[in-house]
């Protein structure tokens, strides 16, 4: 979904590691939980629209979902993962 060299050279603006583009079994999951409604972003917001694709940051702690074919990269808008079952 994300141009190679584009995603060589992203990084997560929290903490500058590099990030990689989600699986499609960490969608179907995170999917999964938003229609159950138990998804928040990092600022404590419902998510509530399916993603199509996400970054995840190195440590596998954080995801930031693309929309649209474009990432997301505002710590506001990070999926903590430590929540999703």
């Amino acid at each position: 979904m994300i141009d190679k060299d584009l995603l060589a050279i992203l990084a997560c603006p929290e903490n500058q590691t590099p990030l990689s583009e989600a699986d499609e079994e960490l969608l179907a999951r995170l999917n999964e939980a938003i229609r159950a409604g138990q998804v928040k972003n990092k600022v404590g917001e419902a998510v509530t629209d399916p993603l199509s694709g996400g970054l995840v940051r190195q440590d596998r702690t954080l995801l930031y979902p693309i929309r649209d074919g474009i990432p997301v990269l505002l710590v506001d808008e990070a999926i903590p993962l430590d929540a999703i079952p």
